[in-house]
């Protein structure tokens, strides 16, 4: 998050003052076609399919799209229904994970989407530009393309392919990103689920004689994960999950063994391509 000195009329803001918020909105809904609604203010990011609620999702942990890919915008958005299953939503936002823009442009998504009782789809597009001001890249726009789909292909299989990739044309170049995920859910029995997850992201930095563009999302070219997921749901609105994760990278981007650093005056230090992880989580709502 932005963090700025504030000024006449304007209080000073930084993550301190916006962490503990993740969604904050009004909005209205007018009675065209199958509705209007209008909207604004802090909003969970509608790039790619998974939430940060963990009950949202198949899985535990999140992929590397989720983590790579904006998690909320500031702004205002409107949607139009013109039938019950496709909506089309165009939104005017203060950049990427950014209460308070980092500059002074704005970006834009459009958003095509269908939701059926057994498919659900969506198709969109974010630009603008996102570095701050007075650095080597320059001001350069950059574009998502992003799609995923959920299909409930039987009473007891769901899948769920994912995709997303942009480019921005710095002054040090083009760089430019290609991400795909594939998940599926299983229902083995009523309150007992199966799941399974492979996800890959590569990304190309920019660079030329003048120097290399900072990146955007890794320290290195590529990453990957593998995850398989076992939930019980036997008891309403209180989930059971145990999960195997193994990620793989083209460089050092995990810890292992003995770390450098402190975390606190020293960063640590990273040292290791692989990382395996057995989590057992539980979660509650209400």
């Amino acid at each position: 998050e932005t963090a700025s000195p504030g000024a006449s009329g304007a209080a000073p803001s930084s993550l301190d003052t916006w962490r503990f918020v993740q969604q904050a909105y009004v909005g209205y809904e007018f009675p065209v076609l199958s509705g209007l609604l209008l909207q604004g203010g802090l909003f969970l990011s509608p790039v790619g399919p998974e939430s940060i609620a963990v009950k949202d999702n198949w899985q535990w942990s999140r992929s590397n799209l989720f983590f790579g890919l904006p998690f909320y915008h500031a702004g205002a958005r409107a949607t139009l229904k013109p039938s019950k299953e496709w909506a089309l939503t165009l939104g005017l936002m203060n950049g990427w994970n950014t209460v308070v823009d980092n500059n002074p442009e704005k970006s834009g998504y459009a958003q095509l989407s269908y939701g059926a009782d057994d498919l659900s789809w969506s198709l969109l597009y974010f630009g603008g530009i996102e570095r701050p001001d007075d650095v080597p890249e320059g001001d350069p726009w950059r574009s998502t393309f992003d799609t995923h789909l959920t299909w409930s292909a039987t009473d007891w299989l769901k899948i769920q392919p994912h995709v997303d990739l942009g480019f921005e044309p710095t002054d040090l170049g083009t760089s430019y990103w290609v991400a795909g995920a594939l998940a599926a859910q299983a229902k083995l029995v009523d309150w007992l689920h199966l799941a399974v997850r492979a996800d890959a992201f590569y990304e190309h930095a920019a660079s030329s004689d003048a120097g290399e563009a900072a990146r955007i999302f890794w320290p290195v070219d590529w990453v990957t994960s593998q995850t398989v997921t076992l939930e019980a749901r036997a008891v309403d609105h209180v989930s059971l999950r145990l999960e195997y994760r193994h990620d793989h990278a083209a460089g050092d981007m995990f810890f292992a063994g003995e770390v450098e650093g402190d975390g606190a005056e020293v960063p640590f230090v990273l040292d290791a391509r692989y990382q395996d992880t057995l989590t057992l989580g539980a979660t509650a709502w209400f």
